[in-house]
């Protein structure tokens, strides 16, 4: 009775690293797509701003114009 237990401990156990090592797969995949879609807005944000930058060189006047209400 007593190897059962133990064995059964150990089976338990594994179940549970194996459920952890899945979950930690899961969320360092999760984090690399998020590190990406990050690096991906910093890129979006500086063409942005260089494309405002170009405008209001354009326009003559270092300052955004204002939208007329």
């Amino acid at each position: 009775m007593r190897n059962i237990l133990t064995i059964g401990s150990l089976v338990l156990a594994l179940g549970i690293i194996a459920f952890l090592y899945q979950q930690l797969s899961n969320a360092e995949a999760a984090l690399k797509v998020a590190d990406q879609r990050f690096a991906d807005c910093e890129i979006i944000t500086f063409q942005l701003q260089n494309q405002l930058a170009q405008q209001q060189k354009q326009a003559g006047t270092g300052v955004a114009p204002r939208p007329k209400q």
